[in-house]
């Protein structure tokens, strides 16, 4: 099973910036479709930001756009999450996961086979 490891989260003030790390085996980075999601309590996982192989494309869920940026250093095997402009409601465990082919929408979680342990990420008003 491969691993993907998150860092990154913490408590923020609404407003402020937090910016999420996800390592892995760096041949994923190159061939795999990577992706954010998060979970808050008592909510179904949702996606947050996705971005293609090679980086040539990325998609975001319409309550971050603006916001939040996702990348990835290939050469290292970590993909990013920049989030910026924090609001209390996204308070969530934040997963990164791959999937080696997208079949229908890179932000759903059914197309995801690995995953991360998550990170929290807290937001206080």
């Amino acid at each position: 099973q491969e691993q993907l490891v998150e860092s990154g989260g913490g408590s923020v003030q609404a407003g402020g910036s937090l910016r999420l790390s996800c390592t892995g085996p760096t041949y994923m980075f190159g061939n795999h479709c990577m992706a954010w999601f998060r979970q808050a309590p008592g909510k179904e996982r949702e996606g947050v930001a996705a971005i293609s192989p090679a980086s040539v494309t990325t998609k975001y869920a319409a309550f971050v756009k603006g916001r939040f940026t996702t990348s990835q250093d290939i050469p290292k095997g970590t993909l990013y999450l920049q989030m910026n402009s924090l609001k209390p409601e996204d308070s969530a465990i934040y997963y990164c996961a791959a999937a080696t082919k997208v079949r229908t929408d890179p932000l759903r979680a059914a197309e995801y086979t690995y995953w991360g342990q998550g990170t929290r990420v807290t937001v206080s008003s």
